[in-house]
C-alpha cells in the first residue's frame, strides 16, 4: 500500500460512484455542522453587539433571536420546496440560472463561493475559540490550532463525503445530546426557581451599559445573530450527494437541522438571560464563549462539561465540513457552464472533486492568516453572502411557480408553493438590506466589493472557453491540401544517442529533414567542435546514407553568440517559412526523460524552454514533437542535453 492510498484510501472507479452517496444519518454531519455550529456564534455575535448594555444585554437577546427563528421557519418551508422542485442540485446557482438569467445566477455563484470560504474560516476560528475558553493557556497558539484543524478537514474530505459524513457523526451527535441535555436541564432549573436559577460556576460579571437600548443597536444585533442560519441552503446545494430517493433523504436532513438549531437558538438565548450570561472579547485573555458560560453555570465545571465543550470544539472546528461538501459541487456544476476552470469538474481519485477542495482550503487558510484566526474579525462579512444566495435562490423560486401556473398548472398547491417562496424572498431580502447597513462600516463593504470581481473573473473564463471553442471548431470539409508531409527541423546540442534518435524519427516522417546544431552554448572556449562535428556527421550519417541510396538530412551549424538556444531556432524556423510559405514545419526537440526528481536538478532545460517558447508562438503552420529518451541507470557516461 502506498502512503498516497493509506493517508486518501484507493482510487476508486466510476461504478462505485452510487455506493458513495449519503442518506439521513451522514447528511447531518456533512451539511448540518455548519447550521449546527452557527448556534455558537450567531447568539454569541448578537450578543457581542449588545455588550454596551452592560447586564441589560440580556434582557434584549430574546427580541433579537425571536425574529431570528421566525425567519429560519420560513426559510425551512421555503427550501423543502426547493429540494423538491430541484431533487438534483437546488442551490441559488441552479435556481437563478434556470429563472433569473445568467448574472443573476453569476451573482448567486459569487455570493456562494465568498460564503463557503469565509464558512470554513469562521466555523475554524469559532472551534479554537472553544477550545481556548476550556483550556485558556492554548491562547497563544490560535492560528495553528486552527491551520492544523484547517489540514484534518481537508484530508478527510478527500477521502470521500461518505467518509467525511462518517467521521464527523460521532461529535456531530455528541453534540446534539449533551447540548440538548445542558439546554433542557438549564431550563428546567430556571422554571422551578421562578427564572432565577442558581449557577453552579457564576459567569463572568458583565460591565456596566455605555449605551442605551435603540433599534438601530437592536437591528445590529440581528444583523449579526443571523450568521445563525448561514448553513440552511447546504442542503439544496449538496442534493447530488445523496442517494436515491434523493427527496426524501433531502427534506430528512434539512429538517433535522432546522428543529435542532431552532431549538438551539431559543435555549440559548432563554438561558443567557436566565442566567446573566453575556459575550466577551475573543482576543482578551481569561474569554469564554457564551456557551462554554451557559454549561458551566448548568453543569459545573467537570466531566459533562468538558465533554460538551469537547463535541462542541469538534462541531464549531469542523463545520466547515458543509463548505467541503458543497462548495466543490457547486465549482462543478458551474466549470460545466464554462465559467470556472474545467479541472473543477473532474472528480478525483476518490470521486470527489479534489480541486475545489485544495482551492477552499488555500483560501480559507490565508483568510485565517490574515485574520489570526479571531472570528469576530470574520464575521462582519459572512451573513452578506448567505442572506444574499437565501434572497436570489427564493426570488428565482417565485419565478418558477409563477411560470409554472402560467403553463396552465394553476392548482392550489402551486398557489401555496407561490406564496411561501415570495414570503422567503421578501423576508430574506429585508434581512440582506438590515445586515448590509448595519455591517457596512464593520468589513462588510469588503464582501460587496469581492462579489462583482469575483463575477468579471468568472465572465472573463467563460469569455475564452468560448473563445477556445470558436477556435477549435472544426473546419468543413476536412483540409486535404494539409496532408502533404512538412519540413523536419531537428534541433540540437551535440552528436549523441539523443540527437539520433531525434533525426530517425524525422527521417521516417519527412524527406525534407534540416539537423540544426547550436554552437558555443557552453561558452567561446568551443573552437574545435564544428570539426569534429562535420567529420563525424559525414563518417557516421551521410556515407552510410548516400551507399544505401537514401538523401542524407541537411546540417546547419549555427552560431549561439549569447548562448541561447531558442533566439537562433527560432531565427532558422522563420527562416524556412520564408522559403516555403504555406508549409507545415515540424520541429523536433530531442530531450532526456527525468525518471527521478533529482535528475530535474541535474539538466539544463534547454529543450523544455525552446519547447515552450515555440508554443507561446501560436502559430499553427510550427508543429511541436518532443522526442523522448529514457536513459538506463547503468548508461552512466553518456552525454546528455
Amino acid at each position: 500500500m502506498s502512503v498516497l492510498d493509506f493517508i486518501l484510501g484507493r482510487r476508486l472507479a466510476n461504478r462505485e460512484f452510487n455506493e458513495r452517496k449519503i442518506g439521513a444519518f451522514e447528511g447531518l454531519p456533512a451539511m448540518g455542522l455548519d447550521g449546527l455550529g452557527s448556534s455558537a456564534y450567531g447568539p454569541e455575535a448578537a450578543l457581542s453587539i449588545l455588550i454596551p448594555l452592560g447586564a441589560g444585554a440580556t434582557s434584549y437577546i430574546g427580541w433579537v433571536m425571536l425574529p431570528i427563528v421566525a425567519l429560519l421557519a420560513i426559510l425551512f418551508a421555503s427550501y423543502w420546496q426547493t429540494i423538491r422542485a430541484y431533487p438534483c442540485n437546488g442551490g441559488a446557482y441552479i435556481v437563478a440560472r434556470d429563472n433569473l438569467g445568467t448574472n443573476a445566477s453569476l451573482l448567486a455563484a459569487a455570493a456562494l463561493m465568498v460564503d463557503y470560504v469565509l464558512n470554513v474560516s469562521v466555523g475554524i476560528a469559532a472551534g479554537v475559540g472553544a477550545l481556548v475558553s476550556a483550556a485558556p493557556a492554548l491562547h497563544p497558539y490560535i492560528l495553528p490550532l486552527c491551520l492544523a484543524i484547517l489540514a484534518i478537514v481537508t484530508l478527510v474530505n478527500l477521502r470521500g463525503t461518505l467518509d467525511a459524513g462518517r467521521v464527523f457523526a460521532l461529535p456531530t451527535y455528541l453534540f446534539v445530546v449533551s447540548f440538548g441535555f445542558v439546554i433542557g436541564l438549564g431550563i428546567y432549573r430556571a422554571l422551578s426557581s421562578g427564572g432565577h436559577p442558581q449557577a453552579v460556576v457564576p459567569p463572568p460579571a458583565m460591565g456596566e451599559a455605555t449605551e442605551a437600548a435603540t433599534l438601530w443597536l437592536l437591528l445590529r444585533a440581528f444583523a449579526s445573530g443571523c450568521t445563525a442560519m448561514t448553513g440552511v441552503e447546504a442542503v439544496s446545494n449538496g442534493m447530488t450527494a445523496f442517494r436515491e430517493p434523493t427527496v426524501k433523504y433531502g427534506h430528512r436532513t434539512l429538517t433535522a437541522i432546522v428543529v435542532i438549531l431552532g431549538v438551539l437558538l431559543l435555549g440559548i438565548a432563554f438561558l443567557a438571560r436566565s442566567y446573566g450570561i453575556g459575550a466577551m472579547s475573543q482576543e482578551h485573555d481569561g474569554y469564554r464563549s457564551v456557551l462554554s458560560q451557559i454549561s458551566a453555570a448548568v453543569v459545573g465545571e467537570g466531566v459533562l462539561y468538558y465533554t460538551t465543550i469537547g463535541s462542541l470544539l469538534c462541531v464549531l472546528a469542523f463545520s466547515a465540513n458543509t463548505s467541503f461538501v458543497d462548495f466543490p459541487r457547486l465549482c462543478r456544476v458551474v466549470a460545466e457552464d464554462g465559467f470556472l476552470p474545467k479541472s473543477f469538474a473532474i472528480a478525483g481519485r476518490r470521486l470527489v472533486f479534489d480541486v475545489g477542495i485544495l482551492y477552499l482550503t488555500v483560501t480559507s487558510g490565508i483568510l485565517l492568516i490574515a485574520f489570526g484566526g479571531i472570528t469576530d474579525r470574520l464575521i462582519p462579512l459572512f451573513a452578506i453572502g448567505a442572506f444574499l444566495t437565501f434572497t436570489i435562490s427564493q426570488a428565482g423560486m417565485v419565478w418558477h411557480w409563477r411560470r409554472t401556473l402560467a403553463d396552465g398548472h394553476s392548482s392550489s398547491k402551486n398557489k401555496t408553493h407561490l406564496a411561501v417562496n415570495t414570503a422567503g424572498a421578501l423576508t430574506t431580502g429585508l434581512a440582506l438590506i438590515v445586515i448590509v447597513a448595519a455591517k457596512l462600516l464593520e468589513g462588510a463593504w469588503i464582501t460587496i466589493l469581492v462579489l462583482p470581481i469575483v463575477i468579471i473573473l468568472l465572465k472573463g473564463i467563460r469569455s475564452y472557453y468560448d473563445q477556445l471553442f470558436d477556435e477549435l471548431r472544426a473546419a468543413a470539409p476536412f483540409e486535404l491540401s494539409r496532408l502533404s508531409a512538412p519540413i523536419a527541423m531537428v534541433a540540437f546540442e551535440s552528436w549523441t544517442k539523443l540527437s539520433e534518435n531525434a533525426l530517425m524519427f524525422a527521417m521516417s516522417i519527412s524527406p525534407n529533414v534540416t539537423a540544426i546544431h547550436l554552437l558555443k552554448l557552453s561558452g567561446p572556449d568551443q573552437e574545435e567542435e564544428r570539426r569534429r562535428l562535420e567529420e563525424r556527421w559525414r563518417t557516421q550519417l551521410e556515407e552510410p546514407l548516400s551507399r544505401a541510396g537514401r538523401s542524407p538530412p541537411r546540417l546547419v551549424i549555427l552560431q549561439s553568440q549569447y548562448r541561447n538556444l531558442q533566439t537562433p531556432m527560432i531565427k532558422s524556423i522563420n527562416d524556412m517559412k520564408s522559403q516555403h510559405p504555406g508549409k507545415r514545419i515540424a520541429v523536433l526537440i530531442p530531450d532526456v526523460v527525468k525518471d527521478r526528481w533529482y535528475q530535474h536538478i541535474l539538466h539544463t532545460h534547454r529543450a523544455a524552454r525552446l519547447r515552450s517558447r515555440l508554443l507561446r508562438m501560436g502559430d499553427e503552420d510550427i508543429t511541436v514533437i518532443n522526442v523522448p529518451l529514457r536513459i538506463r541507470h547503468e548508461a552512466k557516461h553518456h552525454h546528455a542535453e
